[in-house]
């Protein structure tokens, strides 16, 4: 099999050093062969420490650079002990010894080691903690690419940063692809943390009631859930909820425990494009007087995603999500055009969005798949199947109405929890 891991050229952030491959065996089995010292063994059983003091000096009993290493090692460790829980830095730690890694290069050629599936906000916060609270964009390879890209080996990576640091709560929210690294997300967290209270128990209210309205709670107990969640006071709640500590579906959930469970419609699926809604400009936009608005079909923003518009020639003016790789090339081509929007108080708008979910094949699948849409009250435009009977994988793309960000980070996360399935997420046209 064409296999072969150097991790001695490339050494894992822990210390790890071996020759991965794999050989046909007898009978056609395939076997997994690690090469490496006795040295390299006994530190890949025992611990990057098994050999700092008795093997890990020169002759004169100095030492050397290896020695360095393992130290600087241990301050990261430290740093992760600072910016995040306990379960964060052992989350961090196991992902270190058992994923497989990706090594981009940074504008300078320095290369950066990080978890595979990292994204370019990884690599930000990795960078330096700044750089990722002030992250706006990414270019890979010269590139714009969204900031849910997956970065891959020998990728060349440049941050585009702003003047202020703006983290978005959404970054927190899983199911959106922003950040696959415990290092990075605590500093988010941190960086939200660190904000006035009052700001943060605003920011939790204003969540959880567009969270309630969208699933029909109206009539629920603060106090009550509250002290489901374990937080001592609402107020305490909502500030969990603002600084990101707390998901706001952890919160829904047990609202609706406590409320009993509601019946469930049928599959709602829309085959007028005329019904669709949020693409007709009817959409309330603030900052662009009355200008004719339209929701660009290249990135398909929602509420709650950060926003730009670009005047267009005779079609007024298309919104866009910030980080959509179109209006990144509209700023360096025509920056005149861009102007600043924001989303307006309108509710009951639904909006489209594509998601790819990719699954290993099983009977029932698509069943399963639709019956959450159903218990969602999500309307399905379309929906697109693919099988490789190779892989005996699946492949769907689909296209959803939505009313927000925060509805799409919940309907992510329930597919993400669905049996078979690899990975769910808001497809980038």
């Amino acid at each position: 099999p064409n296999e072969f891991d150097d991790y001695i050229a490339n050494p894992k952030e822990n210390g790890y050093r071996s020759l991965h491959t794999a050989v046909i065996g007898p009978e056609g089995k395939i076997l997994e062969v690690q090469i490496r010292t006795f040295q390299m063994h006994e530190e890949a059983e025992l611990g990057v420490c098994a050999h700092w003091r008795y093997k890990g000096s020169d002759p004169d009993g100095r030492l050397g650079s290896s020695y360095d290493e393992k130290i600087a090692w241990l301050r990261q460790v430290l740093d992760w002990h600072e910016e995040g829980d306990a379960e964060g830095i052992a989350e961090e730690l196991r992902a270190d010894i058992t994923q497989d890694r990706v090594y981009v290069f940074t504008p300078k050629g320095d290369v950066v080691s990080l978890a595979a599936g990292a994204t370019p906000l990884d690599f930000a916060y990795h960078v330096h903690t700044e750089v990722g609270h002030r992250c706006r964009g990414a270019k890979v390879n010269g590139q714009i690419v969204p900031l849910t890209y997956a970065l891959q080996t020998g990728e060349r990576v440049e941050i585009l940063t702003g003047r202020q640091d703006q983290p978005r709560r959404d970054w927190l929210q899983p199911g959106l692809g922003y950040l696959r690294t415990s290092r990075a997300r605590a500093k988010v967290q941190q960086w939200f943390k660190s904000q006035a209270r009052e700001e943060n128990i605003d920011a939790g209210r204003q969540l959880l009631e567009r969270e309630f309205r969208r699933m029909a709670l109206t009539s629920v107990d603060y106090k009550r859930i509250a002290a489901k969640v374990q937080q001592p006071t609402v107020e305490d709640m909502y500030a969990a909820v603002g600084a990101g500590d707390l998901s706001s579906s952890t919160v829904v959930n047990a609202a609706q425990d406590l409320v009993g469970d509601r019946p469930q419609p049928k599959l709602r699926v829309a085959t007028a494009p005329g019904r669709r809604r949020g693409r007709g400009g009817k959409v309330e936009v603030q900052g662009v007087g009355n200008l004719l608005t339209h929701m660009a079909g290249c990135c398909k923003p929602l509420p709650g995603d950060r926003i730009v518009g670009y005047i267009t020639q005779g079609r007024g003016v298309s919104v866009h999500r910030a980080d959509c790789q179109r209006v990144m090339q509209f700023q360096e081509e025509a920056p005149q055009r861009i102007i600043d929007v924001d989303w307006g108080a309108a509710e009951g708008d639904r909006f489209e969005v594509d998601l790819a979910i990719e699954a290993y094949d099983r009977q029932g699948l698509l069943r399963d798949v639709t019956a959450l849409f159903a218990n969602a009250r999500i309307n399905v435009l379309a929906i697109n199947t693919l099988s490789n009977k190779n892989t005996h994988t699946a492949t769907m793309q689909l296209t959803v109405e939505i009313s927000d960000l925060g509805s799409l980070a919940k309907l992510l996360e329930r597919l993400n929890r669905l049996k078979n399935v690899i990975s769910a997420a808001r497809l980038d046209r």
